[in-house]
This record gives structure tokens, sequence and C-alpha cells, in this order.
């Protein structure tokens, strides 16, 4: 069952911009994220802030309680993009979160889905 749903669009080009300031860095990214995303240039910020954006709507809070750190974006082998929450970041129980980040020249979108998982 579907718990909630976010979707975000990004401009890369404010991104680059912000990226140049250490604060918003610190405030958005974890280390591995700012590894990862140094290596491939401002899309990658852009698509990571954007899923950010998406998951926190998804969850219906926004960022209440929490920064857009304390959600951590990484790949599994596939390349597929998983969703790691710190403990600031409250959850329904048996549940996960689906997200998608695609970009092209100027923009970055994401879309995160909230569902419940069976129990068993």
């Amino acid at each position: 069952m579907i718990l909630g749903i976010g979707t975000d669009i990004v401009e890369i080009s404010r991104i680059e911009r912000s990226i140049n300031n250490p604060s918003f860095l610190k405030k958005c990214y974890t280390q591995q994220e700012i590894e990862y995303c140094t290596r491939k240039g401002a899309v990658s910020f852009a698509g990571l802030f954007a899923a950010k954006e998406a998951v926190s709507k998804a969850l219906g809070t926004g960022f209440l309680g929490f920064s857009p750190a304390d959600i951590r974006i990484s790949r599994n082998k596939s390349g597929q993009p998983m969703v790691e929450l710190s403990d600031k970041v409250k959850t329904p129980p048996n549940s996960q979160i689906m997200l998608t980040i695609a970009h092209e020249k100027t923009f970055a979108t994401a879309t995160a889905i909230l569902v419940s998982l069976p129990v068993l």
C-alpha cells in the first residue's frame, strides 16, 4: 500500500552555485555523498538534493525535526538509488521508500514513494 508520495525538481545551476558554500554542503549531504558527487559533478548534487526533497515530501513531514543530510542516498550494485535514514527520521513500521532520480541539461528531478511492506 502507498503511504506517501513526493516529487521534486531542481534547477542544476542553482545547486551548482550553492555547492560552493561549505555550510550548504554540510547541511544537505553526507561525506560519502559529497565524495561521490564531487567525482560526478553538479548534476549529481542536484539529483541528490531533489531526491532528499522528494523523500521528505513522501514522509509528509518536510524537514521537520531533521536536515537533508539525515537522508542518505546511495546506490545498489545495479545503480538503483537507495534511501537510508538517520535515527532522527521517523517512518511507519514495516515501510520502505522507493526512489527514482532523473536529470537532463538544466533540471534534475526525483520521485519517492513510501510503501508499507507485508508483515510475514
